[in-house]
Order: structure tokens, then C-alpha cells, then sequence
């Protein structure tokens, strides 16, 4: 991948890469596949550290040279494989095709909340990382384009969401491992970078407080306060990770 790729400078970036996982928690939650993330056992035990991993593979795919990058795509689908050898059946094609999806919106959605509207070349660009993730894997019926991917995913968003009891205990999970404070603070994140017919599913309102605070937030990290802010918000199980996370400075 070009160096100079906008896909780097989103997933080289901490604040971009934790509003990802913040609309990616939403969108899991609503999956009509969840109850595969449930078949292990991990997810409701470990919510955050489930999808923390997920954003650090496609992170890993964004940074690594083309032969690592195959060999980690290949790891996820090797575990993928593996669970569905334990299931006795096959997580369906739109399934993953659905978590691809979301990777580009969140990337789109993130990168335009935090820094700038994109360019056509630009989204095109991030389509084409994650459909070649795709591509590797195997999956049938990838979009060609991103105009494509933008009728698919409208699609995908009204045929494979739906509110379920798996979504209300996801959030409970949520809830439990983040507190409170933290747990608020992911609900106003989603109402950022949802798409809206996700959000009304899980009826997270259109307004966020956190909408003003997004200035503020821009200007700290022009005199280097944005690390601080970061730091009263995340899990302490999860600082190092996420810092490591700020390969592009801000």
C-alpha cells in the first residue's frame, strides 16, 4: 500500500481508530450473525477485547507489507474456519461481507468527524483496501466499486440488522466492563458515526452532547493535549494498546 494512503492516516491514528471500534460495537450488537460471536463464549466475556481485536487485525492488514498482510488476513480466516468446524455449519458470505462494510463506513465516518470531508480518490482508495481483504478470503458478490459498495451497504444495513436479545445484553456487557461514565460516553461516540437507520433501531436519538466538544477536542491535539483527553476515557486495561494505536501524530 502507498505510504501515503488515506487509509494510513486513519488507522494511524488512535482518536480515528476508537471511533471505528465505537461504531463497530453498535453495529455488531445488531448483526443478524452475532450469535456466531457468541458461539465461543468471548464476546459476552470479553466485549471489548472481541472487537479490539478485530480493529487490530485490519490495522495490522493497513500496515503491513503485502506478504504479512496476506498471512494475517489468512490467520482470521484460519479461526473463522476453525469455529465454524466446531459449529457444524458455515458463517454465510453477507456475514463477512457485512464486517468489510462496516470497516470502510467507520473509516469514512471517523476520519470525516476528526479531520476533513474525503475525496472520490480518497474513498475509493479505502474501498479497494478492504474489498482486496475481502478478495483473499474468498468471499463472493464484493462490489466493484465504491458507488457499488454504497448501494450494497445501504442494502445490507436494511436486510441484516435487526434489535434482538443479543443486542440488549451486548450493550449490558458494554455497560459492565466499561462503567458508567465510559459507557455514556460510547452511546454519544455511536450517535457520531451510526448510520441512521442503526440508530434508530437501537434508538440512540439524532443529537449528541459530545457534537460541540469535537472542536475543543481538534484544537487540544494542535497543543498536544489530546493524549491527556484520551487517557480520562479509556479502559486502563486498554491504554498501552490504543497509544500504540498513534503511529501518525496527530
Amino acid at each position: 500500500m502507498d505510504k501515503r494512503s488515506v487509509v494510513r492516516k486513519i488507522w494511524g491514528k488512535a482518536d480515528t481508530v476508537l471511533f471505528v471500534f465505537a461504531g463497530a460495537s453498535a453495529e455488531f450488537a445488531l448483526n443478524k450473525a452475532v450469535d456466531w460471536l457468541y458461539f465461543t463464549g468471548r464476546l459476552p466475556a470479553d466485549p471489548l477485547g472481541r472487537l479490539f481485536s478485530t480493529v487490530m487485525y485490519a490495522r495490522q492488514i493497513v500496515f503491513s507489507e503485502k506478504e504479512a498482510a496476506d498471512k494475517a488476513i489468512d490467520k482470521i480466516a484460519a479461526i473463522h474456519a476453525a469455529v465454524e468446524n466446531n459449529r457444524g455449519s458455515q458463517i454465510p458470505d453477507w456475514a463477512y461481507r457485512d464486517v468489510l462494510f462496516m470497516l470502510i463506513h467507520y473509516s469514512e465516518a471517523s476520519f470525516e468527524l476528526l479531520e476533513r470531508k474525503m475525496t472520490d480518490t480518497e474513498k475509493e482508495d479505502l474501498f479497494d483496501v478492504f474489498n482486496r481483504v475481502g478478495s483473499r478470503m474468498g468471499l463472493k458478490g464484493l462490489p466493484a466499486n465504491y458507488t457499488e459498495w454504497t448501494l450494497m451497504r445501504n442494502e445490507h444495513l436494511q436486510q441484516d440488522l435487526i434489535k434482538s436479545h443479543y443486542t440488549v445484553d451486548l450493550y449490558k456487557q458494554y455497560r459492565k466492563h466499561l462503567g458508567w461514565t465510559r459507557y455514556k460516553l460510547l452511546i454519544e461516540s455511536q450517535k457520531l458515526v451510526v448510520p441512521r437507520h442503526a440508530k434508530q433501531l437501537l434508538g440512540l436519538g439524532k443529537f449528541s452532547w459530545l457534537t460541540p466538544i469535537i472542536s475543543i477536542y481538534k484544537l487540544s491535539r494542535k497543543i498536544k493535549l489530546d493524549w491527556f483527553l484520551k487517557s480520562l476515557v479509556m479502559p486502563t486495561a486498554y491504554k498501552k494498546q490504543i497509544k500504540e494505536l498513534d503511529i501518525i501524530p496527530s
